[in-house]
């Protein structure tokens, strides 16, 4: 099996590159696993979780709430779950995320993995750490860090993955490029969602490119104290925006990207906006729409990012190169009104 290990601070995940879900029985004791995942993944690979103990929770960022987590913890105990079970997320971003909530508040923390099922957790949602829930439109308030102990990359989910979903994934792939890969923003470039869709192999190099850039830089900053604030770049206005306009994950993050890019322009100097704006058209998404600023930026002010009275903003000094910068919240008001 293609296993690598990564270390972190108190824990280490061990990632399964171009596996199936039947190697799962050689990773842990799959007698004591219980299995969560949503309707969708869920009625498309229903023979896959056959022998298992599975918990199928409704599809969709709305239900990434409390009320979700209480029925999971319910059925785990309906399930005699004790400290010795482990919890599998098979999903996307909305089930990793919930999983790894759910194991690490039950019982006081319980071991737990990860089967993602879209390319956006694949490169993304799954990687990190970070596990949460939603309180109304503020997303991801309240949650936990903690180590998934394995991910485990069965590309076979993506056979059933709609295009739509592609576009969601490729927003965080061209995110990494911006910040951390000129090359890979090259590549992007001159390929299209066709040529990775039609193309196994290259997807999955892919994949692995960018599930490792993400890997990397939590490694050396696990609880984002310094470079892991990089991997908000367009997250700040693109969480804002995601509930109260009911855009999905990558279309939020992507009109994110291109005001980061604009407000590069206007502070660094930033020459390259019509790069990003053209890379993101090319995968599908979207980079502009209306939305009422002032009831959008009264969410953003309430971002985890903020600092006091300024607010750690993710910038592009270069394609491949990200900084942070302190913009004072009243002075982002201004730009954002203004762009």
């Amino acid at each position: 099996m293609n296993k690598q290990t990564f270390k972190f601070s108190a824990a280490s995940t061990d990632i399964y590159f171009a596996n199936g879900i039947s190697h799962l029985k050689e990773i842990i004791d799959v007698k004591h696993a219980v299995f969560i995942t949503d309707e969708n993944v869920f009625n498309a690979h229903s023979k896959k979780f056959k022998s298992y103990k599975t918990i199928v929770i409704p599809s969709g960022e709305a239900y990434k709430n409390q009320e979700t987590v209480n029925s999971i913890i319910q059925q785990l105990i309906a399930f005699e779950a004790d400290r010795k079970t482990i919890l599998v997320g098979v999903g996307g971003g909305v089930v990793t995320d919930i999983t790894g909530f759910v194991a690490s508040i039950y019982m006081r923390g319980i071991k737990f993995g990860f089967i993602p099922t879209t390319l956006l957790s694949l490169v993304d949602a799954s990687i990190g750490g970070k596990n949460g829930i939603d309180i109304g439109v503020y997303k991801n308030i309240v949650g936990v860090t903690k180590q998934p102990t394995f991910i485990l990359h069965d590309l076979i989910f993506l056979n059933t993955l709609p295009e739509t979903e592609w576009q969601n994934g490729f927003a965080e792939i061209i995110k990494h490029a911006c910040i951390k890969d000129a090359a890979m923003f090259k590549e992007l470039q001159s390929h299209s969602l066709k040529y990775y869709r039609s193309k196994k192999k290259e997807a999955c190099l892919l994949i692995q490119r960018n599930a490792k850039i993400k890997l990397k830089v939590v490694q050396q900053d696990e609880f984002e104290q310094a470079d892991r604030k990089l991997l908000n770049f367009g997250h700040t206005l693109g969480h804002a925006l995601e509930n109260q306009y009911e855009l999905s994950h990558g279309q939020a993050i992507s009109i994110g990207m291109v005001y980061a890019s604009a407000i590069s322009k206007q502070l660094l100097n930033f020459k390259q906006t019509n790069a990003v704006v053209q890379v993101l058209e090319q995968y599908g998404l979207p980079t502009q729409m209306q939305f009422d600023k002032q009831k959008v930026f009264a969410v953003l002010k309430m971002d985890k990012k903020r600092e006091r009275t300024a607010m750690n903003y993710i910038l592009l000094e270069r394609i491949g190169k990200g900084v942070i910068k302190q913009i004072p919240v009243s002075e982002l008001e201004q730009i954002i009104i203004n762009l």
